[in-house]
């Protein structure tokens, strides 16, 4: 039977069709080595954002508000600020006035507001991204898969043609 289906071109069409399926594995392999680290991150901050929204409970939407406070970005920028404002009391005198103190009460929740919309922001981009390259891997993965399903086909249809014409 093996000599008869390398007589015929059976033999040539399955290694030709198991060559293309391998070729075509080996590129979902790349495409998902290349992509799953933007989906992962795109995952990741998704996450973060249901955190940040509250949509994870509300100790969940607490420790992202904490984590943002505590940086040491929103730090420096509350000590700069506060900084700014003290020096501009001085300098007209108001240091122990009530706008001073409350221009002080107001910047540090302000400042956080800022913060938590600027990182949501941020996080929204990377999770953009991730859908992005989980949209493209799934797309390159289909069509991929659908390619090795006709070369599959074509293999099948050109055995059963070279068996026909023997």
């Amino acid at each position: 039977m093996g000599l008869w289906q390398d007589i015929t071109g059976v033999t040539a069409a399955r290694e030709a069709a198991a060559q293309q399926q391998a070729g075509l594995e080996q590129g979902i392999d790349v495409m998902q080595q290349y992509l799953d680290p933007y989906a992962q991150a795109g995952e990741g901050a998704l996450g973060q954002m249901h955190s940040l929204s509250g949509a994870m409970g509300p100790e969940a939407q607490q420790a992202a508000y904490d984590a943002i406070q505590g940086s040491a970005g929103f730090q420096s920028a509350l000590q700069q600020g506060e900084r700014g404002i003290l020096q501009n009391a001085a300098a007209t005198g108001g240091v122990r006035g009530g706008n001073t103190q409350g221009a002080l009460a107001q910047y540090s929740p302000a400042l956080l507001s800022q913060a938590i919309d600027q990182r949501y922001s941020q996080l929204g981009g990377i999770a953009n991204m991730g859908a992005n390259a989980a949209g493209n891997l799934a797309s390159g993965v289909g069509s991929a898969l659908g390619q090795a399903g006709q070369a599959q086909a074509a293999a099948t249809l050109g055995e059963y043609n070279m068996q026909r014409g023997f």
